[in-house]
């Protein structure tokens, strides 16, 4: 299939660019407020281990325990107004961080990062959904690499200058900015007209209230297409394996750069892990933008498959040996290289996943992988909290990048050379 080039897909597709400036914006906002987040609750806490892994735990778990309810809503109700409406709400919980000012109310934070995560997984459950609509087959791949890109993208230039804000005007100033981003982000997801989210059928299904099925039933539904179809199953259960390791990613910079290397190389807490965060956002959009290019060749050689395989083998092997690294820029350099390997892989794997789901469908299954994935990464990251006070971080990097890489043998298990893999891509 012809895929559109980023170009292409950005000049003539308004209804794209609008979504994929809602997400620049607030996504800029959303590293703001992580940086300032982790910072505020390393600060009140005494950088009490167990403090940051409940931070982790409040930001991933929700979002995976709604997901599945997010992606039924927006299966049946206007992705547009969840997009809208849960941006507005986020607006308003990114303020209440300005209330945390000792240990008695470090609760509001652990309660409020609940909150933005929860109205996180219905936006974006409509995102998602809404994409292969705005984008066009022509333009899935494309539009699946923009967007995942710009959004890592955002994960170093975010991660840098929410970092450098902290450290210079205190972490107010970044829970302000998210807050505006938020409504930035409503405003552009307002340009875009209702009907451009969903295709005929499904818009013209979800008029008629009498064809609709229960809620209760739409979901189990979801669950069970996401459980018995080959490749949905594959991908859910890849992107689970990859989480259980991936998921020790957060307290790994926090614990080597927050902790480790502050004291090792006298670097300041904050803008030390927003160093690791912004090397891993830059490799990962990195990735992305050259997955175009790079699924013109597997396409043209045929090699999709043992490129998945091995990317995702490869990409955790280079962090396990990060781990070894004596200084935070050798780190970096690793952990760059691992992010850069899988960002390619994951916009190829993402799009051959999009492709796969029908419209009517599109917004349970998708969240409920996401959710999925989520969910242990948020309880590896948890567990990876309780770890700290039992080993060093670089031994947690040395099980994580291999966990990870374990990702890429259940792939090479699970599929075949021709076999039932989604659409090509």
């Amino acid at each position: 299939m012809q895929s559109l080039s980023y170009s292409q897909l950005i000049r003539g597709n308004r209804n794209f660019r609008n979504l994929l400036a809602g997400q620049f914006i607030s996504e800029l906002g959303n590293w703001f407020n992580f940086i300032a987040g982790l910072g505020l609750v390393r600060f009140i806490s005494g950088a009490e281990p167990m403090a940051a892994g409940l931070f982790f735990l409040a930001r991933l778990l929700p979002f995976a325990i709604a997901s599945p309810i997010a992606g039924t809503f927006v299966d049946r109700f206007s992705r547009r107004q969840v997009m809208i409406w849960t941006d507005i709400a986020r607006a308003a919980v990114a303020l209440s961080f300005l209330l945390v000012t000792s240990k008695e109310n470090l609760w509001i934070a652990y309660v409020a990062t609940v909150l933005l995560h929860t109205f996180g997984a219905f936006f974006d459950g409509a995102k998602n959904a809404a994409a292969p609509n705005l984008t066009g087959k022509e333009g899935l791949l494309s539009g699946v690499a923009l967007l995942f890109s710009t959004r890592f993208l955002l994960m170093a230039i975010g991660s840098a200058l929410g970092g450098w804000a902290a450290a210079a005007f205190g972490y107010e100033t970044a829970f302000i900015i998210n807050a505006i981003s938020f409504l930035a982000s409503a405003y552009t997801v307002w340009l875009i007209p209702e009907e451009a989210t969903r295709d005929e059928a499904t818009a013209g299904r979800m008029a008629d209230k009498t064809a609709r099925e229960p809620f209760v039933k739409e979901l189990r539904d979801g669950i069970k297409y996401a459980f018995t179809e080959h490749f949905a199953l594959t991908i859910l259960v890849l992107n689970v394996i990859w989480a259980a390791g991936g998921g020790a990613v957060n307290m790994i910079f926090e614990r080597l750069g927050g902790v480790h290397f502050a004291e090792t190389e006298g670097w300041n807490p904050d803008v030390a892990v927003a160093v690791l965060w912004t090397v891993t956002g830059f490799g990962l959009a990195g990735g992305m933008f050259l997955a175009h290019r790079t699924s013109i060749y597997l396409d043209r050689k045929g090699r999709n498959y043992q490129f998945v395989g091995w990317a995702l083998i490869i990409h955790g092997l280079l962090f396990a040996a990060a781990a070894y690294m004596p200084t935070l820029w050798l780190f970096a350099v690793l952990l760059f290289l691992s992010r850069l390997i899988i960002g390619v892989e994951y916009a190829v794997q993402e799009t051959m996943f999009q492709r796969s789901l029908p419209d009517m469908i599109r917004g349970r299954i998708s969240t409920i992988d996401r959710g999925a994935e989520l969910a242990v990464f948020g309880i590896s990251s948890y567990v990876a909290g309780g770890l700290m006070y039992y080993m060093t971080p670089q031994t947690l990097t040395l099980f994580s990048g291999i966990l990870s890489a374990f990702a890429g043998v259940l792939w090479f298990i699970r599929e075949r050379p021709g076999g039932q893999t989604g659409e090509s891509v």
